[in-house]
């Protein structure tokens, strides 16, 4: 029971605060403006197009805890982009959050949601 209520509260919080970078990317798509980023070369529709779903659909579903392991792919590899493409000649403290961010959802990935989830339901 202790170790689902962790997850749960490990799910929740690190997919609401991942929300916070995800809304503002969805803003800007819904909104037709496309200044953003291509840090692997796919094109800037693109890259803000996988942005979304890795920051703010895939979120969603880990937040409620709904194909919450295959979920969390998507936000490891786009923390893992950030760390390695965007942020790689940044000091460690500009790294910092994409490092957090990737240490959390590799948990979630491997523990999975636990019980309080729509996973277990």
């Amino acid at each position: 029971m202790k170790k689902d209520i962790g997850l749960g509260i490990l799910r929740i919080g690190s997919a609401a605060l991942m929300l916070t970078h995800g809304v503002p990317k969805l803003s800007k798509l819904l909104s037709g403006d496309f200044e953003f980023g291509d840090p692997i070369g796919i094109g800037v529709p693109a890259s803000l197009f996988l942005a979304v779903v890795s920051e703010f659909v895939c979120p969603l579903f880990v937040l409620v805890g709904y194909k919450t392991r295959l979920a969390a792919i998507p936000t490891i590899i786009t923390m893992l982009v950030a760390i390695f493409f965007v942020h790689l000649s940044d000091p460690f403290g500009v790294q910092e959050k994409a490092i957090v961010y990737l240490l959390l959802f590799t948990v979630i990935m491997i523990m999975g949601a636990g019980k309080y989830s729509i996973d277990r339901k």
